[in-house]
């Protein structure tokens, strides 16, 4: 596995997003599956993967714990582990409530230390919140006590908002949302400029946009398949990250063992993007965006619904549907859904919206799902 440094530490390429592991169901709820998880997280320690990002409300608060006994058996300086304060979670609290978590977390970790520790989910409203609350001020003083060894956010706006935080406080590294869509249509190239002009290690998460550029449209994915025969649909993604030179690690949430020995062998021994492959990938760029897919990365912050629509099982099935155009089984897809939790369901009350990290329209978005379903 390729290395990076960091304050002359190796940080591996890969690094393992916690958020998107196996699950099962049990006394009907979604849980961990914890030993096809386990045998996830011992591949990628064995390959060389050392960096292992989760937060406080991953997989209902169960990532951070389950990450901690999977990942005792091993030396404690061998990896680094990432999780988060989280800002959005806490509008009306104070600094006893910040205290309390961070407590959490390290019971969870099984760990007296956090090796980079972030401000979750900042935008224009969380930066606010931090300043009200002082938590900067917080994880700067963890850091201070030998709790914490590196602060950073995890960012989720625009460049000028970003431009405002960086001006405001220092921060050792900053987690942005960053792949080849993005580049232009979030403008992620200018955030990652915002962090190279001030020599600011860049954590990459959603390189592959929660998947959807891992299943790219039949025609977009043949442009990738004729320049690269024996490489992943979903290795270009990877590759055209890795070869941004301010980037310290890509964050991949992998559910499965081919998920994760692609982006091994992706990033093992890798190999930049070469002139000729940037003009592949822009022209497969250009047939993708014709698609209409809907922009959500299925992490789920816009959830739960008060009425209970299923809105990223919802946005899923219809991009499903705009590579494959197979109506049919789309149709069938969406009847499988209890009435509650179809697109029709939507009240438009615009909660869902406010949480949005891709600032989806989604009340917008379902209407015009179920406009299409149910005609």
């Amino acid at each position: 596995m390729d290395k990076r440094m960091f304050q002359n530490k190796p940080v591996s390429l890969l690094g393992y997003g916690c958020m998107r592991f196996p699950t099962r169901e049990e006394n009907g709820e979604r849980r961990i599956d914890r030993a096809e998880a386990e045998k996830l997280l011992d591949c990628a320690y064995a390959a060389g993967v050392n960096y292992y990002d989760t937060a406080y409300g991953y997989h209902g608060g169960e990532s951070e714990q389950f990450l901690g006994e999977a990942m005792k058996k091993y030396p404690r300086e061998s990896f680094y582990f990432a999780t988060k304060l989280p800002i959005w979670m806490m509008q009306d609290d104070g600094p006893e409530r910040m205290e309390e978590i961070f407590s959490d977390q390290l019971r969870r970790l099984q760990t007296d230390y956090i090796d980079f520790y972030l401000l979750h989910g900042v935008d224009a409203d969380g930066f606010e919140t931090v300043k009200r609350l002082g938590a900067y001020d917080f994880i700067r003083q963890k850091q201070a006590e030998g709790k914490v060894r590196h602060v950073g956010i995890s960012f989720h706006d625009t460049p000028e908002v970003l431009e405002k935080i960086l001006d405001t406080y220092a921060f050792d590294f900053v987690q942005i949302q960053l792949n080849y869509l993005d580049w232009t249509m979030q403008n992620a190239k200018r955030q990652y400029e915002l962090l190279e002009e001030r020599g600011i290690p860049c954590v990459v998460m959603e390189p592959v946009r929660g998947g959807a550029l891992a299943s790219l449209d039949k025609d977009a994915a043949a442009v990738l398949k004729q320049a690269r025969p024996q490489d992943s649909v979903a290795s270009w993604a990877m590759r055209f990250v890795a070869s941004l030179p301010g980037v310290l690690t890509i964050l991949s949430g992998m559910t499965t063992m081919d998920q994760l020995q692609d982006n091994l062998c992706t990033l093992s021994g890798f190999a930049p993007l070469s002139d000729a492959d940037r003009d592949t990938l822009e022209t497969a760029i250009g047939i993708f965006r014709k698609n209409g897919i809907i922009p959500c990365t299925g992490c789920w912050y816009c959830m739960d619904c008060p009425v209970g629509v299923q809105i990223p099982d919802n946005f899923s099935r219809y991009n499903i549907y705009t590579v494959t155009k197979d109506e049919q089984a789309y149709r069938k897809s969406y009847e499988q859904f209890e009435p509650k939790a179809r697109a029709s369901a939507c009240v438009a009350c615009g909660r869902c919206a406010s949480r949005c990290p891709q600032q989806i329209d989604i009340p917008a978005k379902l209407k015009m799902i179920a406009d299409m379903m149910e005609k």
